[in-house]
């Protein structure tokens, strides 16, 4: 082997070292359990306080989530495409979706963190402000209720019309006179310039608005439940929810499938700790598990002067 051909063999195992360190580098995780980048896929219907929590964790972190909201069934399928890897969503997986998981060599971590409500509005200037269960069932079949004109959805594909779709056992798609439109914004913004319309929206809307739509929430009202085979109505208030008397409450679930120690599981190891079980309860929804309260007890001493 001559000078020349010792030097390309030479430059040639220095390319190839070289390449193969910055595949290495490129393919490791951009993420730690504390630090780094990751994308969080959050359900529409909950997106307030996945924001207020995800707010604190890159305070108390050195860590940026990017929160990505879309409707449960594009997040479901952008969890089974491997488009997405951290999800939250107001329902766990199916044994049908854990197997295709399990098929993958895939098992996802599954922390429920929070207690949510599907609630039912109407216009500030209807007077009735409850609603019994069956009747929106009855609405969804193709019966006429006095009370009920029109049902509105978030979203065609939401959480919120797979719950009444589940409850009615029919799939609320296409009926007459239920209408969808893509976020709970635009049907909050709806309802509160429709009369006679009951809007079908997640329970953290009211509770958490943005600012900008403060305004549009005052205008409308939360209408108190009658579940089914029930007397009682009970409005979607925390305490209701606590005691379980609402009848349309939900689990808060953060789902991890990215198989590593990186931000999903510190990003959920912090929703259910003390810190953002805090923030569950500070919002107006059920935490997981209620935060401890800290009582000092000081002992005074008084004198009285004669």
């Amino acid at each position: 082997m001559n000078k020349v051909t010792k030097t390309l063999v030479g430059f040639a195992i220095l390319t190839l070292v070289f390449v193969f360190s910055c595949q290495k580098k490129n393919n490791k995780a951009e993420d730690t359990i504390l630090e780094g980048k990751a994308t969080v896929y959050v359900d529409e219907t909950i997106l307030p306080i996945v924001e207020d929590e995800a707010a604190v964790f890159e305070t108390e972190y050195d860590a940026k989530l990017k929160l990505v909201s879309k409707s449960e069934n594009e997040i479901i399928n952008d969890l089974f495409n491997d488009t997405a890897r951290i999800v939250v969503l107001t329902r766990t997986l199916s044994a049908k979706e854990l197997k295709a998981f399990k098929s993958k060599k895939i098992t996802p971590r599954i922390t429920p963190f929070a207690t949510d409500a599907v609630a039912f509005i109407r216009n500030k200037t209807t007077n009735d402000t409850l609603i019994a269960l069956q009747d929106v069932i009855d609405f969804v079949h193709g019966k006429a209720v006095p009370n009920i004109k029109a049902l509105v959805f978030d979203n065609a594909n939401s959480s919120t019309a797979r719950y009444i779709s589940e409850i009615s056992g029919l799939t609320v798609n296409n009926q007459k006179n239920i209408f969808s439109f893509k976020t709970n914004e635009e049907v909050l913004k709806y309802v509160a310039k429709n009369n006679g319309m009951v809007g079908v929206i997640g329970m953290n809307w009211i509770f958490q608005p943005p600012l900008d739509l403060q305004e549009t929430v005052d205008n409308v009202n939360v209408l108190g439940v009658k579940g089914i085979n029930e007397t009682n109505y009970f409005f979607p208030t925390q305490d209701n929810l606590a005691q379980g008397k609402y009848p349309l409450a939900r689990h808060l679930y953060i789902v991890n499938c990215q198989g590593y120690s990186g931000l999903g599981m510190g990003f959920g190891s912090f929703l259910t700790g003390e810190r953002g079980q805090r923030i569950i309860l500070k919002s107006g929804l059920v935490p997981e598990q209620i935060p401890t309260r800290k009582i000092k007890i000081r002992n005074t001493i008084t004198t009285e002067k004669n």
